[in-house]
């Protein structure tokens, strides 16, 4: 099989609210760094857009680091008419602070507002110029986890979600569902490499 180029987003966002606070979320990056490695190791070329993280990237993966959702929004553009199939893995802030304070906001002891706005959904978008390629996407759900990730499937048009109960987050182990249109495989308690090995064999499959 020809080689195929891969386009990963992993990782966390930081939205800042001044130079030294933000907002963001308790993703490691695990998924999306295994996802590279084992794509790697079946011979595709991998671009890798990450979040802050402390993993190190797999060798032989070019990795394009980011901070916010607008600074991974830019690349994914950049990089997503290069590849064949895109994976959305990153947890992507959903909102960010409506402005951003140059300075430090000092501590007063009375109570502050912060309006938040959304950021852009960048698979929503993107699934709009998608063309030919797989696109593969991520549902990280508190509850109604096989429905709200197939209901994602259909507004994205996306070929696979994985739909991961919240307690994988920052976690080796997941539970969760691999759903296409017209299949849902249930894992449970599987190591995150085991569920990379089986997502990168699925979008495989769709060649």
């Amino acid at each position: 099989m020809k080689p195929k180029t891969i386009l990963i987003t992993a990782g966390p966002t930081k939205e800042y609210i001044d130079p030294v606070r933000f907002i963001s979320n308790d993703s490691s990056g695990k998924m999306g760094y295994l996802l590279a490695e084992e794509s790697k190791k079946n011979g595709a070329k991998v671009i890798l857009i990450s979040g802050p993280t402390a993993i190190k990237p797999p060798k032989g993966v070019a990795v394009v680091n980011v901070v916010s959702a607008e600074q991974m929004f830019v690349q994914v553009k950049k990089y997503f008419g290069k590849c064949d199939v895109f994976i959305s893995c990153a947890a992507v802030g959903d909102y960010k602070a409506e402005k951003f304070s140059e300075n430090k906001i000092k501590k007063t002891g009375n109570s502050i507002n912060l309006k938040l706005v959304p950021n852009p959904d960048i698979l929503f978008e993107i699934s709009k110029i998608n063309g030919q390629k797989i696109l593969v996407g991520f549902a990280l759900e508190t509850d109604g986890l096989v429905k709200n990730a197939q209901r994602k499937l259909k507004e994205k048009k996306l070929d696979i979600i994985i739909a991961n109960n919240v307690d994988s987050m920052n976690s080796d182990k997941t539970t969760g569902a691999i759903i296409t249109k017209n299949e849902i495989e249930k894992f449970r308690n599987i190591s995150k490499k085991l569920l990379a090995e089986k997502i990168t064999k699925k979008y495989y499959d769709l060649f």
